[in-house]
């Protein structure tokens, strides 16, 4: 089964519902929420040079002892050609090369991502610091939410681990965007008693951002 893309991942009616479930929310609070679906966080070439070398390395050194008597001038052509042809086969083979990264690295680049993301999106630069970002990203199975300062004062950092199981849930049941936006309304039932609607309020930022 082929890797979802971003561009895809959601129908143009999926988008539409998604964006409502925005404007609805903003319309209670004055919390900006901005989800995006990114196709992944890092490339990790790691992953792609560590992997090729081990498998070059493995499969040239049985070939030459089995057929090359154990020289040196066999191995080292034999573990070169491997060496690319593994390498291309990890880039283009997103489940193998997610199995060689370490979930560790996982978590840390896709909690960069989130924050790349966030300052260049601008939400770092709302009115009253109530931007939320609601990140998915699809090599590495990861869904990060982050939240502005102007919440985090007044919402605990480890409410937003329910909002990640609701849309985690959702992708596993193949109801993502129904996951989506009940994550979305749920939003803005934490947000809209400290953070009500103003009647000047405006939105600022993009309703769903599709990279």
């Amino acid at each position: 089964m082929p890797e979802p893309r971003a561009a895809t991942f959601f129908s143009e009616e999926e988008k539409k519902r998604i964006e409502t479930a925005v404007r609805k929310t903003e319309a209670r609070t004055s919390g900006e929420v901005v989800p995006m679906v990114v196709d992944q966080s890092y490339d990790y070439p790691r992953a792609e040079i560590l992997g090729g070398g081990m498998f070059a390395l493995a499969t040239a050194t049985t070939l030459s002892w089995a057929f090359g008597g154990s020289s040196i001038w066999a191995f080292l052509p034999l573990f070169f050609i491997f060496y690319f042809l593994f390498k291309w086969l990890i880039r283009t083979t997103p489940a193998l090369k997610r199995r060689l990264v370490n979930p560790a690295e996982i978590d840390e680049e896709v909690e960069e991502k989130a924050m790349i993301s966030f300052l260049e999106n601008g939400l770092h630069s709302t009115r009253d610091r109530t931007g939320i970002l609601i990140l998915i990203s699809l090599f590495e199975h990861r869904v990060y939410v982050l939240a502005d300062q102007g919440i985090n004062e007044k919402v605990p950092a480890a409410t937003w681990d329910e909002i990640v199981a609701t849309i985690t849930a959702g992708i596993k049941e193949g109801k993502t965007c129904d996951a989506l936006c009940s994550a979305i309304e749920r939003c803005a039932e934490l947000l809209e008693t400290n953070f009500p609607v103003r009647k000047d309020d405006t939105n600022e930022l993009p309703n769903l951002i599709i990279e």
